[in-house]
């Protein structure tokens, strides 16, 4: 899944530098079109409000990826195992990472500390979602 697209990496250290205001008192309520053609009612979530995130290309350049419902997380822990987290709906309390692996069911979050990641990676997923204008 994490393949198709163009992956990006982030050290743990820079990741964590620069969610500094991910918290989750500083969430947003957000909504994105539904791309099921059989469901026409927008997702609505709470996202961390970060405008982008400065991560390594694979030939070693810095590239700003402009934060988007589209950017998954691919996190390797220090164990092997692997988690993917929508990075819109990610925080970090406490050296803890915390997020959502589903925008339409909530409470499927994983909570990770800080120390127990090996690798972050970061892909523009390519799917359709998109930003609606707020209701509010």
């Amino acid at each position: 899944m994490l393949f198709s697209c163009k992956t990006y990496t982030i050290s743990v250290d820079s990741f964590q530098k620069q969610m500094v205001n991910a918290k989750s008192e500083n969430l947003k309520e957000v909504e994105i079109n539904n791309p099921s053609p059989y469901m026409y009612q927008n997702i609505g979530y709470l996202a961390n409000g970060i405008k982008s995130i400065d991560v390594i290309d694979k030939n070693g350049n810095k590239v700003a990826l402009e934060n988007s419902p589209k950017l998954e997380m691919r996190i390797t822990k220090k164990d092997g195992k692997t988690n993917i987290l929508l990075f819109d709906t990610v925080t970090v309390e406490n050296d803890t990472l915390k997020g959502a692996r589903s925008r339409l069911m909530q409470n499927l979050r994983r909570e990770i500390p800080l120390n127990d990641i090996k690798k972050i990676e970061i892909q523009n997923s390519g799917k359709v979602y998109k930003y609606k204008e707020s209701k509010k």
